[in-house]
């Protein structure tokens, strides 16, 4: 039997765990939690269609914030749109819920959407995309009786991506020293699969984080052109020759 000391230790370090699991944000909040760059190409080189394939497609990001989920999706596919509800000086300013939006006008949407405006998101990419929806979120999304009901009954994901290392998350910024207690997967919908209700597979993200990651990952897009020529060799014009 646990001692009164040792009981307060373990209840503290549940109550720790809730907390950081939780991620509450208020209603009107921008859920502003950027994507370190390794998770996003973690999909892209282990849960869907080969790198070969995707350069040749286009994609839309549409909550792009600061744009470290949309500059990596430029990596792999020939054609990268993106915008926000917010400006953060990276993109165009729009709201992916009112904007009018044409019908299969892009290959791919892959984002990170506000939580509490995930299921929206999800069904209006589901339109705007011809071959597949990609959406990172937390692993309780997968929970909720009336989510099930709403979405996941009528138009399952073709697959459930789960990542095996944390992805660790940061408001306002992407860290490389965070860590985090809260779970995420990637939720793909496939169009071919969604017209056929094909039943979702569950697979893993790898772990990936070491390998994917790069030097730059953690500047903001917009400064990175500064760090490039930062690192550029400085050559002296007046140096005797």
């Amino acid at each position: 039997m646990l001692s009164d000391s040792k009981l307060e230790v373990a209840l503290a370090q549940n109550r720790s765990h809730a907390v950081m699991a939780q991620r509450t944000e208020q209603k009107d909040s921008l859920d502003d939690f950027p994507t370190p760059p390794w998770a996003t190409r973690g999909l892209l080189e282990h849960c869907i269609e080969s790198p070969e394939k995707l350069s040749g497609l286009t994609c839309l990001e549409p909550a792009a914030g600061r744009g470290f989920m949309a500059e990596t999706l430029k990596e792999y596919f020939a054609e990268v749109s993106s915008f926000d509800v917010f400006d953060y000086g990276y993109t165009e300013v729009s709201d992916f819920m009112t904007r009018p939006m044409g019908v299969n006008s892009y290959d791919w949407v892959i984002t990170n959407p506000p939580f509490r405006l995930a299921e929206p998101f999800i069904e209006k990419s589901l339109s705007v995309a011809r071959r597949g929806v990609a959406m990172l979120t937390r692993t309780v999304f997968l929970e909720s009786i009336g989510r099930y009901e709403r979405l996941f009954s009528v138009n399952p994901p073709a697959v459930v991506a789960q990542f095996t290392e944390r992805v660790p998350m940061v408001k306002g910024r992407v860290d490389k020293k965070a860590s985090t207690a809260t779970g995420y997967a990637w939720l793909i919908w496939l169009k071919r699969d969604s017209e056929q209700k094909a039943p979702t597979n569950l697979i893993w993200v790898p772990p990936c984080r070491k390998s994917l990651e790069k030097d730059d990952d953690y500047i903001i897009p917009t400064d990175r052109k500064a760090y490039e020529t930062m690192k550029k060799p400085q050559f002296d014009l007046f140096a005797a020759s």
